[in-house]
């Protein structure tokens, strides 16, 4: 089994070419690194060619043709319109000018420009158009109006105006359809009011109007967002039965159930539907083997579905890259890590700043400062403006290479850029003392994000009470944990065990048993709840769950701080299966959904 995939074995055959390049015009890569000048040696002439321009950056000149004067002048005449609804972040004002100006807004201008924001998915806007133009005596809302204005509804989650949509439908006659339905229960969805969606799921089901493809597609995804794993596995069996179906599962079906395994962490499902995927004919696209590549956590499975991929003729995206990014950098393999990104970038993938913080991460973890920086210097240069999950990433390869001074200057640094710290960061900067043992500093920095109106969670205080528990203060050890239940954070299974680590006398190890609610004849038990502590190795980015499924909602922001779970744990383990059990032991819920359904005359 091959370890790397062929596009590493390019990206390490460019390094080797650029290793001897680097040996025939020595001042050209003057070598920054004072120690394993092997490996690092040909690491920066692969990451010195990361700053090199891109074809895929360069600005081209658009050449455009138009039919005639009068084509160009409304096409210009449009481009200036949606310029301003772009600056003002409002159409209606927009169109409103331009309608007294000219005394007349032409239908085709108002339709492209609808179906423009359509495209875009900029709901919000559509939805201020249409409803504008409802209230416009020269405008003919017609059906096709209502149904584009409950979609955006829907789109955003607004169920009480897709309910308002479809009582003014019936009110004009309008049938309602398998459109107006679907948009209504995914404006339900998106709401959270999942009972109410099934609701008028199985309404659709028994008595109309038939649920299409899409619909389908929606109360998969509403399921699963809603953790009714149960409910969706039901309705995707049925659609497998060919005797009982009234369709066949399509991609988007499939890639939601396998998602919908990997979120319950049963992996060896998703793997059965996607050999299911093959016997049925339904195409494999890139989508699919980001969520099997999602799965794994040994870098040589990742590389493995990554060289399956690329043999079926498939082209990696940004996710891909970034999955096998991830997955070599926590293997330690920082070499393949960084052929990889060359690869990325040579093949024209526009990059992000997931895939680059997640880069940046794979050397953090290591304490690689200087390839660290070559990359965060190279985000500037690719257009990617470095955010403050970049800087804290950064500032955590100073902390895992103990160079505490360093890691101070970025930070400085990092204000001096205009960013604000916030836990993560204050986190990696007392992780980084605690780990350096200078426990004056570690306070220091408690302190002052503690005047800065941030306030610790479970993994500083654990931090922390460790930090002076290694220094045989136990008694210190003690009051950081007391200390952490009065702030209201509950001990985790980490904390204690840690607390009960740090006792070395009888009547210490009494007084921790007794704070962790051991009694002093028994051993350590299991306790529930569970929580992620992050030590001294563990640095790496939890990517977003979404990230690696989703289609639906391909434009979704892919900048988030993935690595707050690590220091920013906001909630327990268990809030997931609460909200199971909340959902689906409430029959009040469901008897809400069918009352708004008799509301709304469905």
């Amino acid at each position: 089994m091959k370890e790397a995939s062929e596009g590493v074995e390019r990206g390490k055959e460019r390094g080797r070419e650029g290793t001897a390049a680097a040996s025939v015009q020595p001042k050209m890569h003057v070598n920054p690194f004072n120690a394993n000048i092997k490996i690092h040696r040909r690491l920066e002439v692969v990451a010195m060619g990361m700053l090199s321009p891109r074809k895929f950056l360069q600005k081209r000149k658009k050449v455009e043709v138009f039919k005639d004067a009068a084509d160009e002048a409304d096409q210009k005449n449009w481009r200036r319109l949606m310029k301003q609804i772009d600056d003002t972040g409002s159409a209606v004002s927009v169109l409103r000018r331009e309608r007294i100006k000219n005394d007349a807004l032409p239908r085709d201008l108002v339709l492209g420009t609808l179906v423009r924001f359509k495209q875009l998915k900029k709901w919000s806007l559509v939805s201020e158009i249409l409803e504008w133009l409802q209230s416009q005596h020269w405008w003919d809302f017609n059906e096709m109006d209502f149904l584009m204005l409950i979609t955006a509804y829907g789109k955003q989650g607004d169920f009480n105006g897709a309910e308002k949509v479809l009582r003014l439908m019936n009110g004009k006659g309008y049938v309602p359809n398998v459109v107006s339905h679907t948009a209504l229960m995914e404006a339900y969805g998106r709401g959270g009011r999942y009972n109410n969606a099934e609701a008028i799921f199985r309404r659709m089901q028994s008595s109309g109007p038939e649920p299409s493809a899409l619909t389908y597609q929606i109360i998969l995804k509403t399921f699963v967002e809603g953790s009714k794993f149960k409910e969706a596995e039901e309705v995707f069996e049925t659609l497998l039965n060919r005797e009982k179906s009234p369709l066949e599962p399509d991609q988007k079906m499939f890639h939601m159930m396998i998602y919908m395994h990997k979120k319950a962490g049963n992996y060896e499902k998703a793997r059965k539907l996607f050999v299911l995927m093959a016997e049925r004919g339904v195409p494999q696209s890139t989508v699919t083997y980001n969520s099997l590549m999602s799965f794994e956590t040994n870098y040589k499975e990742v590389s493995k579905i990554y060289d399956q991929m690329q043999r079926s003729g498939l082209r990696p995206d940004v996710v891909s890259y970034a999955l096998l990014i991830k997955a070599y950098g926590k293997a330690r393999r920082e070499e393949e890590a960084l052929a990889v990104f060359e690869e990325m970038l040579d093949a024209g993938v526009r990059q992000s700043h997931k895939a680059y913080n997640i880069l940046l991460d794979a050397f953090a973890i290591s304490g690689m400062v200087e390839q660290a920086r070559v990359v965060f210097k190279s985000m500037r240069r690719d257009r990617c403006t470095p955010d403050l999950c970049s800087y804290t990433t950064m500032l955590s390869a100073y902390v895992n290479a103990s160079d505490m001074e360093g890691a101070e200057k970025f930070f400085k640094r990092l204000r001096q850029d205009g960013l604000k710290p916030n836990i993560v960061t204050y986190g990696a900067l007392i992780k980084g003392y605690a780990k350096v043992n200078i426990l004056e500093k570690m306070m220091e920095k408690y302190e002052e994000m503690h005047l800065n109106g941030i306030k610790a969670n479970q993994t500083i205080f654990t931090t922390i009470m460790d930090a002076y528990g290694k220094n045989k203060d136990f008694g210190s050890a003690v009051i950081w944990y007391k200390e952490m239940e009065h702030c209201g954070v509950l001990p985790d299974q980490k904390a204690q065990n840690i607390l009960l680590s740090l006792a070395k006398t009888e009547d210490e190890r009494k007084e921790a048993n007794q704070l962790v609610g051991y009694s002093d004849d028994c051993g350590v038990q299991s306790i529930n709840g569970a929580s992620r502590f992050v030590d001294e190795d563990d640095n790496g980015v939890e990517t977003n769950d979404e990230d690696d499924y989703d289609e639906a909602d391909e434009n979704d922001d892919e900048d988030d701080c993935d690595r707050a779970d690590d220091f920013a744990k906001t909630i327990s383990y268990g809030k997931e299966h609460e909200d199971f059990i909340f959902l689906n032991g409430d029959d009040q819920h469901n008897l809400e959904g069918l009352h708004a359904l008799s509301v709304i005359d469905l």
